[in-house]
This record gives C-alpha cells, sequence and structure tokens, in this order.
C-alpha cells in the first residue's frame, strides 16, 4: 500500500511540475456547469456527452491522488475510491456502502462517473456542488469519520503532497483546495462514446431494430420526462411513488426513505429523490437510493408501476431495456465494465 501511494504521489508531482497551470482537452471531463452539448440534429430530448473538455492537469492528478488515498479517512481504511471504484464503474454495488470500522452506509452508493453534471449531488440533493459534496463522505461517522483539521494537518506533514498543492494553489493545503482538486478530477470522469450518443450524432447504425424500438417506448410510455438531457436524468427532483405508494408497499421505511425532506423539512418533500441518471445504468447495479432492484429488468418493472402505473408487456420491457444497454460510455477509451 506504502509502495503504491509513493508511486502515485510520484506520478503526480510530475505532473505538478510539468503541467503547472497548463489546460487539457480530456476526453473524460466534465464539469459542474456542463458545457453546451453536441448539436443534433434531430434535437432529441437527451444529448451526447462532450468528448472533449478543458481541465487543469496539474489540479487532475492531484486529485486523483485525494481520490485514491486513505488519509482522508480517521482510520487510513477507506478513501473516496473504495465505494467508487473506477474498475468498477464507479461504484462498489452494495446496498449499502461500508465506511470506517465497516460501518454500514444508509443508502446505495451512485457512480461517480458523469456526477460533474448533475444538478445536485446526493440522492437528496443536499451539494450543489462536487466541492460541497466533499464535506459529507469525510465528515460523517459511518463513512470517512474524518475532519477537515485532521486530514489538512495530516496532508502538510507530508513534504511532497504539501510541495505540490504549494505548487498549484498559492496557500498550500486548504480545505478549499482539497475540494477542488477532488471536484477537478471528478470532472474528469466522463464517459463519451456511448452507442447511444454515436446513434444521436448521426450513426443511425450504431443501434439495432430492437434497440431503436425500445428507445422509442422509453419515450412513448414517458420515461423521457425524468431521464432526459446530457445525463440522462439527475436534473432534477421526482418522488419515489407516483401513481403508487412505493415505501408503504416495500415496507421497513428507514429516515433515508425520506428524501429530500431530511434537506428541507417540507412535507410536500418527503420521498422524493435526486432522479438518479441512466448513464452507464447496465453496469452499475443495484438500483434505487435502496439499493433494491438487483437487475435492470427489475427496475424497468418497478418504474413502471410506481410511477407510471403500468405493467409492462415483456416485449416493451425487454425493448426498453435493450435501450438502456447502449448506454454504456467509455472511460479511456474503454467501455465500462461493471
Amino acid at each position: 500500500m506504502i509502495r503504491r501511494r509513493h508511486r502515485l504521489l510520484g506520478a503526480i508531482v510530475g505532473l505538478v511540475l510539468l503541467g503547472g497551470c497548463a489546460k487539457r482537452e480530456a476526453a473524460k471531463t466534465g464539469s459542474t456547469r456542463p458545457p453546451a452539448p453536441v448539436a443534433v440534429a434531430s434535437a432529441e430530448p437527451i444529448t451526447p456527452i462532450p468528448q472533449t473538455i478543458a481541465l487543469d492537469d496539474a489540479k487532475v492528478a492531484l486529485g486523483k491522488f485525494l481520490f485514491h488515498t486513505p488519509m482522508l479517512s480517521r482510520d487510513s481504511s477507506v478513501s473516496c475510491a473504495t465505494c467508487h471504484p473506477l474498475n468498477h464503474a464507479g461504484t462498489d454495488h452494495l446496498a449499502r456502502s461500508l465506511g470506517v470500522n465497516h460501518a454500514e452506509g444508509r443508502v446505495s452508493a451512485p457512480t461517480v462517473f458523469n456526477s460533474g453534471f448533475n444538478f445536485r449531488q446526493f440522492w437528496d440533493g443536499r451539494a450543489d456542488s462536487l466541492e460541497s459534496q466533499i464535506d459529507g463522505p469525510l465528515e460523517s461517522d459511518i463513512e470517512m469519520g474524518s475532519t477537515w483539521r485532521y486530514v489538512v494537518d495530516r496532508l502538510r506533514r507530508e513534504p511532497e503532497i504539501s510541495a505540490a498543492f504549494q505548487r498549484i494553489y498559492a496557500d498550500g493545503v486548504q480545505p478549499a483546495n482539497v475540494r477542488n482538486a477532488i471536484a477537478e478530477f471528478e470532472r474528469s470522469l466522463i464517459t463519451p462514446n456511448s452507442r447511444f450518443d454515436r446513434y444521436l450524432r448521426g450513426e443511425t447504425d450504431a443501434l439495432t431494430e430492437q434497440e431503436r424500438a425500445g428507445y422509442a417506448k422509453f419515450k412513448n410510455y414517458g420515461c423521457i420526462s425524468c431521464h432526459q438531457g446530457v445525463n440522462v436524468g439527475a436534473n432534477m427532483f421526482q418522488r419515489m411513488g407516483v401513481i403508487r405508494d412505493y415505501f408503504a408497499e416495500r415496507g421497513h421505511i428507514t429516515p433515508a426513505d425520506y428524501g429530500r425532506f431530511n434537506v428541507t423539512n417540507n412535507e410536500a418533500d418527503r420521498f422524493f429523490f435526486k432522479v438518479p441518471s441512466l448513464r452507464n445504468v447496465a453496469v452499475t447495479p443495484p438500483y434505487f437510493h435502496d439499493g433494491s432492484a438487483q437487475t435492470l429488468e427489475d427496475a424497468v418493472t418497478i418504474m413502471a408501476r410506481f410511477q407510471l402505473g403500468r405493467s409492462l408487456p415483456p416485449e416493451d420491457r425487454a425493448d426498453i431495456v435493450q435501450f438502456l444497454r447502449t448506454l454504456t460510455g467509455e472511460f479511456e477509451g474503454q467501455p465500462l465494465s461493471p
């Protein structure tokens, strides 16, 4: 672990020295204010993920180290990558993630990929940016169990890390700079070039006849009303259980099920959640904030039942699932895998 950390840190220092404040056009980038997506002639409600966005190389490199190091957690047992491993589509695939002392989380960890396109962060939307999102897990007793005072002091005691910060930020290791570096790295985690994006860009043969039919049904049934835009969702709040009472039928209600209500204390917000992005949905099970759906077929069936009040014919469900599989994009030139 120590050797791996030093190898990664050495690479970061090299990038900081060589890159300075240079910008880059990255094929895996994002932004809290996403740039205008590529124009699509057919004016579809879903737009492709941009293939390049300018980011600061040095900040991305430093953020990558911070994202992967367990130094931010109180007992050095977990990192951001523990719950969001990039080699597993940016999520740990657990209904409840595990933090310090093997404490169990309250909701399922969403993928970190394309999170820069979300209009809010967390299922309940309590953070309005990637930077402000970082406080949540870092200071949570059941996630990293840390404090900013502890993290800053620890990072400053490492000469190479402190020097890397000084080269990028005039005031060195500060909470705001740690947040900024991690957020810049997270903005780099975009997944362009899904087959559906290629289809939107004019490659009509990128989808099969069944997948095109699934997209048409996805729109006709009304799924598109909540899942649209560059992230195919993640740009609004919606009640879990619009037509039928999801929580009454599921049972065992916990405070985490209250969703947006936990942020606003407004009764009208109870059971409302940020609509999840469907980007890479085929490789990011389980589904929903409670991780209750293990397969795409289950997720589509539940959404149709509780959000639309519909029971889908098997053929329609199969077609929609096949369409959803076309939303899997690429990271570093390779399709994401579970």
